[in-house]
């Protein structure tokens, strides 16, 4: 049987690093990085005697996120102690939120995926700390750094019976949640760094059966490449187990991606919710939250992601995956936005910014923001293409060392001498001595063999180091080839 045979369910659970100064319940730095143990106290640390201050800013930010996901916000919304037993819990549990009131509930998110709008519902968006972070020393001992403990985590939950079952979706759906929380500012998205951190919960069934299997937890998938080729690997995986024994029953674990080998492997058994022995955080009080504050918090939402898109689409006459792509990255939709609206050509500008902008980004490992090349300089550059001072070959060399230099169009073109050959004497010369070199194209072209006529294009682009007038030259040879 084919794995597709069986249906794939996923489950989602996000967790967003907040982007606030300080930790959830404690002043200490929440920036990323430092050497270990060197942003730390005794709440942080877990130390008898320290108690939490819940850090409002970090409230907002959920409660925001929560707004632009479409939920309800519960009011009281409570704290809860989630025990588990880990070196990276110095306190021996975990602050977070559990049961029927965390600060968002009963949302949900669209999205476009395969030309098709596809809806996620949300279960809950809550509010907790963040673990330590254990590195496993190749001398066959383990250490801890608590840097990381106590910054404020943002946790969302998707809906169950799940809405997600193709890797596709499972894709699409972190991208659009990712956009969604670094257009609000929250999170700087950066799963490389693990400030976003995707887990699905994956469990496959025979098409047309009404009973889930259970559920197996994914762990370090830090790209969305990552998300859809572990999403994939488990429904062939646990489709092979069932196509092997029908009565098999898949263990309830916690497995780690390895994108090398492109597999997952066993982590652990997965724990059930009674082992955690919720119950309400006794050091701290129920979050009210009123009428003005909520309002207030409303206010501060921006064009989100998905707004943004259709309003791209039908203002600029874009492609779908163009808004798409340019959704996906604030900064680089920002800039495509100033210069669309500067040059009055959106289209133009959208191929410009997919094509070599983005190569060169990527390149140069930066953001839009950072780039030397601006709006302007796209603008100045596309008025000298339509002068005809240069072609649009030589664009991509002007554009090119706007990017490397940050020079105006104008100052690359003067210092490289890059103006296009607009005389008709000089190209009629120059294909008179091209024509002359190849005399058997000559006659293979008068022979019929019509496409022949671009080889003399070539030559003669080459011949000009590309700065030939195109259609001048399609024009002369025409009369020339005869």
């Amino acid at each position: 049987m084919s794995y597709k045979d069986y249906e794939l369910n996923v489950g989602m659970e996000v967790h967003a690093e907040l982007l606030t100064e300080s930790k959830m319940f404690c002043g200490c730095s929440a920036h990323f990085g430092g050497p270990p143990n060197s942003d730390v106290c005794p709440v942080c640390l877990g130390l008898p005697g320290s108690l939490p201050v819940p850090n409002r800013r970090a409230i907002e930010f959920v409660a925001r996120t929560a707004m632009a996901l479409n939920c309800e916000i519960s009011s009281p919304s409570i704290f809860q102690r989630k025990n588990y037993f880990y070196p990276d819990i110095p306190k021996g549990y975990q602050i977070s939120q559990y049961g029927d009131d965390p600060i968002g509930k009963n949302g949900y998110l669209d999205f476009e995926v395969e030309g098709e709008m596809k809806r996620v519902r949300i279960r809950r968006v809550h509010l907790e700390e963040d673990t330590g972070k254990n590195m496993h020393n190749p001398a066959g001992y383990s250490e801890v750094d608590y840097n990381r403990s106590g910054v404020p985590l943002m946790e969302i939950v998707t809906e169950f019976p799940p809405d997600i079952h193709t890797p596709e979706e499972a894709r699409g759906y972190v991208m659009a949640l990712r956009a969604v929380l670094v257009t609000l500012g929250v999170c700087d998205g950066r799963m490389e760094e693990g400030s976003l951190r995707c887990e699905p919960n994956i469990s496959v069934r025979r098409k047309g059966s009404e009973r889930y299997g259970n559920k197996v937890e994914l762990k370090n998938l830090n790209s969305f490449r990552a998300v859809y080729r572990g999403c994939e690997y488990e429904w062939k995986r646990q489709a092979a187990l069932y196509d092997a024994n029908p009565d098999a029953v898949i263990p309830q674990e916690t497995r780690r991606w390895d994108d090398e080998r492109g597999e997952t492997y066993i982590m652990r058994t997965k724990e059930v919710e009674q082992e955690y022995r919720y119950f309400p955080e006794p050091d701290m009080v129920p979050m009210v939250f009123t009428g003005e504050w909520l309002e207030e918090q409303r206010k501060q939402l921006p064009e989100l992601p998905e707004a943004r898109r259709q309003r791209m689409i039908r203002e600029y006459e874009i492609t779908p995956d163009d808004a798409a792509l340019l959704v996906g990255d604030i900064p680089l939709a920002n800039w495509y936005e100033e210069a669309a609206k500067q040059t009055g050509q959106p289209v133009e500008v959208a191929n410009w910014v997919k094509g070599d902008f983005l190569r060169l980004l990527s390149d140069a490992r930066i953001e839009a923001t950072a780039a030397k090349v601006t709006p302007d300089h796209l603008s100045g550059m596309l008025k000298l293409v339509e002068a005809g001072t240069i072609n649009r070959k030589i664009a991509k060399t002007v554009f090119e060392e706007m990017f490397n230099t940050g020079q105006s169009p104008e100052e690359v073109v003067k210092a490289k001498g890059l103006t296009q050959i607009a005389d008709e004497n000089a190209l009629s010369t120059m294909i008179d001595e091209v024509i002359a070199a190849n005399p058997k194209e000559r006659e293979r072209f008068l022979a019929g063999e019509e496409k022949l006529k671009q080889f003399f294009v070539g030559q003669v682009m080459k011949a000009s180091r590309g700065k030939a007038n195109a259609a001048l030259v399609n024009q002369l040879l025409d009369e020339k080839l005869k």
